[in-house]
């Protein structure tokens, strides 16, 4: 008889692959991945840690998961895991705890009855390949490598991820290839750090190493995760104008604005150097997406501080930035600095930049209407329209007009027509 199970990731692309992998693991050793809680004899949830929302998030889940099904064995995996393993012993609400490294062992962990499998995460130097089968999305994404090697005041993704840890050419081209034959036109190149990829092979590596053996294949086009700003180097933004299969789609891991507060974040770059990048990207890209994360009231930012973000950001030409209020991470650097800002304040902040990228966005979106682009099937049509969305090269979300014809993953020649009712969409006609 198979078992039932459900699971649930929180967090980033990261987390998504690992928990496809962990599904697909787990279906090929007779379990059956089911809906309802009520129907499951097991739930995993793969958490994140990023902030203590993110913490809190899965202490409730976890709970509320129990109250529905009080039979059932819950598996906590992932960051929070990882980070918080020896306080969540004892939480009634967790029958095994699994670290990040083990993560993908969870059906040998569950068959052997084990009730926790935690390993030190600085323990591992190599990274861990695991291939993925089972192929479901219209864009798939790629695990390139795990860890972090950056010490930011603020974070403990190093702590649970562990240090950088680079997959090979070899696993990566033979993912890819595998993709293609299922009929994928387009893989996201994702991880902890991807800038960091290649830095721990001997001799050492570079993205560009890496894309340039990615350049070969036969996939149509490729995404890159984000990046720190020190690594979009000019010779990285030269390589990718010059790409055929690179989409326009850059994601900034910023941060500030402001050049003390990147100080006391231990960012090592100025916003100089970053608004060079932006302004280089817009020169070598015609309508690039470029994103970026903010964090706002970090300890000791002043009104003044957040207004030399504000300013700054007003200023560079990007198309969205992604608004994080500080959250306060045990044992990092940054918790224990003087000056902590006022959650009030934080969510004033949050507001202001948020309205600013709404902002930007719309600007952006207008800028790409009575064009032609590339657009990519999605599997399922909008519930509301009932039209065949899809995804431009520079991350627009399309609604399509006349497309019945076309299947999912698709790669179909759509022109831009106007702004959609829908939340960050445009409507395209074929």
């Amino acid at each position: 008889m198979k078992k039932n199970f459900v699971i649930k990731t929180l967090g980033c692309k990261t987390n998504q692959i690992e928990s496809a992998i962990i599904e697909e693991k787990l279906t090929l050793a007779g379990f059956n991945c089911v809906s309802k809680i009520e129907d499951a004899q097991y739930f995993i949830l793969n958490s994140c840690s990023v902030t203590s929302h993110a913490d809190n998030k899965a202490l409730s889940t976890l709970k509320t998961i129990k109250k529905q099904n009080p039979n059932i064995i819950t598996v906590l995996t992932g960051c929070f895991a990882q980070l918080e393993h020896k306080n969540l012993k004892n939480n009634p609400n967790i029958d095994i705890l699994v670290g990040n490294q083990e993560k993908t062992d969870i059906v040998e962990i569950i068959q052997d009855n084990q009730t926790e499998v935690m390993s030190d995460i600085f323990s591992h130097t190599e990274f861990r390949y695991e291939r993925l089968n089972t192929l479901k999305k219209t864009r798939a994404t790629i695990k390139i490598q795990d860890g972090c090697n950056n010490r930011c005041t603020y974070c403990t993704i190093p702590f649970a991820r562990g240090q950088n840890r680079s997959n090979s050419v070899n696993n990566i081209v033979e993912q890819i290839n595998l993709l293609k034959e299922h009929g994928f036109e387009e893989v996201v190149l994702t991880g902890i750090h991807i800038g960091q990829w290649g830095d721990d092979f001997s001799p050492k590596m570079s993205l560009i190493n890496l894309l340039q053996e990615i350049e070969k294949t036969d996939i149509t086009r490729y995404r890159l995760g984000s990046l720190n700003p020190l690594e979009l180097t000019d010779e990285l933004i030269d390589f990718l104008s010059k790409s055929e299969k690179f989409c326009p789609h850059f994601h900034l891991s910023l941060q500030s604005a402001c050049d003390k507060t990147l100080l006391n974040m231990n960012r090592h770059y100025s916003f100089e150097l970053a608004s060079d990048i932006i302004q280089k990207i817009n020169e070598k890209f015609i309508r690039p997406f470029i994103g970026s994360d903010v964090i706002v009231g970090f300890p000791g930012e002043t009104d003044e501080d957040f207004e030399v973000t504000y300013s700054n950001l007003k200023e560079a030409k990007t198309s969205q930035i992604h608004v994080f209020p500080y959250s306060i991470r045990k044992n990092t650097i940054a918790a224990s600095m003087p000056n902590q800002v006022k959650d009030s304040l934080k969510k004033e902040r949050v507001s202001k930049l948020l309205a600013l990228s709404n902002k930007k966005l719309d600007e952006f979106l207008q800028e790409n209407i009575g064009h032609q682009a590339q657009v990519i099937i999605e599997p399922s049509p909008d519930k509301k329209t009932g039209l065949k969305k899809g995804m431009t090269p520079n991350y627009i979300n399309v609604l399509i007009e006349n497309a019945d014809g076309f299947n999912q993953g698709e790669i179909v020649n759509v022109k831009l027509i106007e702004l959609s009712n829908e939340s960050r969409y445009i409507k395209g006609k074929v």
